[in-house]
């Protein structure tokens, strides 16, 4: 049974590389924040170019031809990934623990999270031998057939919202298929993945296939977009942040780029919708994560026909939402990660009533210390709005009106993010037409963020470019090599 630990023992604070502990190159540290508090948990080496260098070339050295690594069953392989699942979910109670201090979500969300994190590295463990080429028909005396070969040294840059789930999402795919990573955690959020380190030397994967760089973007994010020797960098993150790492890609070895970045994402619930289950399901697809989600539905389309009835559902159930103490079992939110993002989301709400639309609830801070926000809603939501525009990132929903499926169609694809989509209804012509219409990499019916370990994940437009989970993330970390081989005709 996991049990929260309001205070986790603080284990691994050094940059890890080589199956090795080190201090950084600079003898830098920087603080991690407790969100709940906004006081200090520890500091933590802070990696760089330096020591981005340095882990690339212990990377490169595990990724040689006749290495350990490169040598290895495949079947191997994905019994290591097997096993590190195995340790992780020993280690529940402690990591979710760890995790809830780390990053302010309730110890129940953070299981959760981890738990989906098992399933994901057992689920690509099992495709490490299955990953394989094709014989071709090929025009003349000739053999042909494809082999998919690991990219390389890949260099993953981690987001704070779920760290240890979007750490699986990249671990897995690029150790299933063979290559050999440098992890970059997010500045706020490093202490799973620094914890997880440990577990992978005591798996038995060989030096150099995990390397984890704690640091900051605009330095250690940066040397990973820039550096010669990696071959492929996934990111997640901002849409911003997601143009400068494919800038700096282009600009040095061409590098192959996974971007998975925001979303606007529009959740539409038609007039024949149950009410009830609809308005509990665009609440917690906004406020799930405290908003914190880059696929939240956060543009909360609603009939005419139901609209008023719809707010006041909104309402009640974003007034109930108990904000707090995220190792309370009755707490649903904790607080925004840090100060920033505390403060951006205040100034959005703040945009949101002066520009014209109602707040029907929240919109205030909650307490006198750490980062903790009312759930709010606003109703009277209009397109041009910057609530309706810009990715918040917080517990905010905006409730919009429209008339009819034509016309949602085209609002709803009006913006320059297409991450995820919701439709409510149960007219099932309607769900498919809204479902093939809408400019989304998930469609979602009559439900919201149903994402599994098998199913796909990644943006259209400036949401993103690729696929995390499922057999299409497996493409993303393979170069396909096509062998042609001319066979001798025979003598006569």
């Amino acid at each position: 049974m996991s049990v929260p630990n309001r205070n986790p023992e603080i284990k691994y604070t050094q940059i890890f590389y080589n199956n090795e502990w080190h201090d950084s190159v600079s003898g830098k540290k920087f603080p991690t924040i407790n969100p709940c508090t906004g006081e200090v948990i520890c500091h933590v080496q802070e990696g760089d170019k330096a020591d981005v260098d340095l882990a690339v070339k212990a990377a490169r050295a595990a990724f040689e031809y006749g290495s350990t690594w490169r040598t290895m069953d495949a079947s191997k392989r994905g019994r290591l990934m097997m096993k590190l699942a195995d340790l992780i979910e020993r280690d529940l109670s402690y990591i979710s623990s760890l995790e809830t201090l780390n990053c302010g979500k309730s110890f129940w969300s953070s299981k959760g999270d981890i738990e989906h994190a098992i399933d994901c590295l057992r689920y690509f463990g099992g495709w490490a031998d299955k990953i394989h080429g094709k014989t071709i028909p090929a025009d003349g005396d000739v053999f042909s057939y494809t082999r998919h070969e690991p990219v390389g040294v890949c260099g993953q840059i981690i987001p704070w919202n779920y760290p240890i789930a979007m750490m699986s999402w990249k671990l897995g795919p690029a150790l299933a298929c063979g290559n050999c990573i440098i992890v970059k955690p997010a500045e706020q959020t490093p202490l799973t993945a620094l914890y997880v380190a440990s577990l992978c030397v005591e798996a038995g994967f060989p030096p150099g296939v995990v390397n984890i760089i704690p640091g900051y973007g605009p330095t250690a994010g940066a040397a990973i977009s820039e550096h010669m020797d990696i071959e492929k960098v996934a990111f997640t993150g901002s849409t911003e942040v997601g143009h400068l790492v494919m800038e700096a890609a282009a600009k040095t070895n061409m590098k192959r780029v996974l971007l998975e970045m925001g979303g606007k994402s529009p959740l539409i619930i038609f007039a024949d919708a149950d009410i009830d289950v609809s308005a509990m399901e665009a609440h917690e697809a906004v406020m799930v994560n405290h908003g914190q989600c880059c696929c939240a539905g956060s543009r909360t389309f609603v009939q005419d026909e139901i609209y008023d009835e719809f707010v006041k559902k909104s309402k009640i159930l974003a007034e109930g939402r108990v904000v707090g103490d995220p190792f309370d079992k009755l707490t649903k939110q904790g607080p925004q990660i840090d100060k920033d993002q505390f403060q951006k989301i205040l100034s959005m709400i703040d945009s949101g009533k002066q520009q014209g639309a109602t707040l029907v609830t929240g919109g205030s801070p909650v307490g006198d210390k750490g980062y903790f926000i009312q759930p709010t809603v606003f109703a009277n939501v209009t397109d041009d709005m910057a609530i309706a525009k810009e990715e918040i990132f917080g517990p905010v929903q905006q409730i919009i009106r429209f008339k009819n499926a034509a016309e949602v169609i085209e609002r709803a694809n009006n913006t320059t993010y297409g991450l995820a989509a919701g439709v409510f209804t149960k007219d099932i012509d309607k769900a498919l037409t809204l479902a093939h219409s809408l400019k989304g990499g998930s469609v979602w019916v009559n439900c919201y963020d149903a994402s599994t370990p098998q199913t796909p994940f990644g943006g259209y437009k400036q949401s993103g470019i690729g696929r995390e989970l499922g057999e299409y993330a497996l493409k993303e970390y393979t170069e396909v090599k096509c062998v042609t081989i001319k066979i001798p005709k025979k003598n006569s």
